[in-house]
C-alpha cells in the first residue's frame, strides 16, 4: 500500500487521483493539500508514532509529496516512540532543504519503507524538452538561462534555493528557504526585470525523491504580475502542475515557457 506523506498544494491530490488504488493520505499538521481530506494527520514530534500506524496500516511505499512550512520541534510534545529519533530531527532542522529532506527520508527507509518519487507515480508531471509557449525566446533569453543554470549550478553545494531570476545579463534574485513564491514577489523593480526570466532546476546530485522543483499555474501568475518575460525549466528535472493550463497561460500572457534542455 501506498501512503502519501502530504503537504500543501495541488500536486498530492493529483498523485493520488492517478493512483490504482487510493493510498493513505498522512497530513503533517497545519499543511494541508488542495482537495484532500487527510486518513492521519500528524505532528513533527509525533513521527515515530506516525511509522507504526504506517506499519499497521499496511503501508509499504511512501511518497512525500506537496510544500510544507518547517515546524519548530516542541520537546514538550514528544512522545514515546518520537524520543530516539530526535537526534535525526534536530540534524534535518538545522540543514538546507535537500539536506533535511534526506534526514527525513533515512527516518522512513530506516523503518522499512521504500520511498517512491512523485515523477515516478505521474511521470506525465515532468516536462520534457521543448519550448512550449507560442512566444520563443529570443538570443538574451538564451543567454540569460544560460547564466542562470549556471548560477543555480554554482550555488547547489550551498543548498539554498531552486530557482534565479535573470535578466539582460543581471541576476535579479535568488530563492532563498522562502521558496519560488518569495522570490517573485520580492524582486527590485529594476529595468532589467521586463526581460527576465523565472529559471528552476534541480539542484546538483539533489535527491528528487522528495522535493523535484515544481511550478503550475500559480507560478505563471505571479510571474506575469510582476511583468517578467517568462520561464525556463529543466527539463526531466521539474514538476508542472496542470500542464495544459500552464501553457495556456503562457500564451494569454505572451510569456515564454521553456523546458530547457542543456546542461
Amino acid at each position: 500500500m501506498l501512503a502519501l506523506i502530504a503537504g500543501k498544494g495541488a500536486l498530492p491530490a493529483l498523485i493520488a487521483a492517478a493512483q490504482p488504488t487510493p493510498p493513505l493520505v498522512a497530513m503533517l499538521m497545519g499543511n494541508a493539500p488542495d482537495g484532500l481530506t487527510p486518513d492521519v494527520e500528524f505532528r513533527v514530534e509525533t513521527i515515530g508514532s506516525l511509522l507504526e500506524v504506517l506499519k499497521q496500516r499496511g503501508v509499504k511505499d511512501i511518497c512525500l509529496c506537496g510544500a510544507i512550512e518547517r515546524p519548530n520541534l516542541d520537546p514538550a510534545a514528544l512522545d514515546a516512540q518520537t524520543v530516539p529519533l530526535v537526534p535525526t530531527l534536530m540534524q534535518a532542522a538545522g540543514q538546507g532543504d535537500d539536506a533535511a529532506l534526506r534526514a527525513i527520508m533515512q527516518l522512513f527507509e530506516q523503518a522499512g519503507f521504500s520511498i517512491k518519487a512523485a515523477h515516478d507515480l505521474v511521470p506525465s508531471l515532468v516536462a520534457s524538452e521543448g519550448i512550449l509557449s507560442a512566444r520563443a525566446p529570443d538570443a538574451q533569453m538564451h543567454d540569460d538561462v544560460a547564466h542562470g543554470m549556471a548560477v543555480l549550478a554554482a550555488l547547489s553545494p550551498f543548498d539554498i534555493g531552486q530557482a534565479c531570476v535573470v535578466g539582460q545579463g543581471q541576476v535579479i534574485g535568488i530563492e532563498t528557504i522562502a521558496g519560488t513564491d518569495a522570490l517573485i514577489a520580492g524582486l527590485p523593480d529594476v529595468p532589467q526585470r521586463k526581460a527576465a526570466m523565472l529559471i528552476k532546476a534541480p539542484k546538483s546530485d539533489q535527491d528528487l525523491r522528495a522535493d523535484m522543483p515544481t511550478i503550475g499555474p500559480d507560478t505563471i501568475n505571479a510571474v506575469a504580475e510582476m511583468a517578467l518575460a517568462g520561464i525556463a525549466i529543466k527539463a526531466g528535472g521539474v514538476l508542472m502542475i496542470a500542464p495544459e493550463r500552464c501553457v495556456e497561460l503562457a500564451n494569454e500572457y505572451g510569456l515564454v515557457l521553456w523546458a530547457h534542455g542543456e546542461a
